[in-house]
């Protein structure tokens, strides 16, 4: 049974996926999720920690859905990064890429909450990733950089509309 807090979560990961991080200001928000701003406040103990658990709550979402079963299997590097682009812009998936756009974005404008989240999902991944790989254990860690440059790249190329750059790459 899923507890109340776990339902707002999904419900606010929900509206985050679908309006953006631009409009996740409380108000919205505890509307989206059926509930008032203060209840929202009871719950998490300020804005800031309210989107950072939103974020990482949405990102254990996505690595639930990428070790699904038969999802993945162990693969070289360059293989894994064209499995991971095709699911990252599938249409139930790729809001989650628009959103990692999105805390990279403010993460580079400044903000040093969305920074601190990004750096913990990309280690999240990059650790999750190395797991997928088929390589040497020497060498895992830096493919497992790799392989999140190359998928955040390839997402980044797709967000600008160069799709025809991206299938020159697969």
């Amino acid at each position: 049974m899923i507890d109340k807090r776990t339902a707002l979560l999904d419900k606010l990961v929900d509206y985050v996926l679908t309006e953006g991080l631009g409009a996740a200001s409380l108000r919205p928000m505890a509307k989206a999720a059926g509930t008032s701003d203060r209840m929202l406040l009871y719950y998490f103990k300020d804005k800031d920690a309210l989107i950072a658990e939103v974020l990482q709550h949405g990102a254990a979402r996505l690595m639930a859905v990428f070790s699904a079963p038969g999802e993945l299997e162990k693969l070289p590097r360059e293989a894994l990064a064209r499995k991971l682009y095709n699911l990252m812009t599938s249409p139930d998936i790729w809001p989650y890429a628009r959103l990692w756009l999105e805390i990279a974005a403010g993460a580079a404008g400044g903000d040093e909450t969305l920074r601190d989240i990004g750096g913990a999902i990309g280690r999240g991944f990059m650790e999750w990733g190395g797991a997928q790989l088929d390589c040497a254990e020497a060498d895992r860690a830096a493919e497992a950089a790799r392989l999140l440059v190359t998928v955040e790249g390839m997402i980044l190329l797709k967000s600008l509309g160069l799709d025809d750059v991206n299938a020159a790459l697969r």
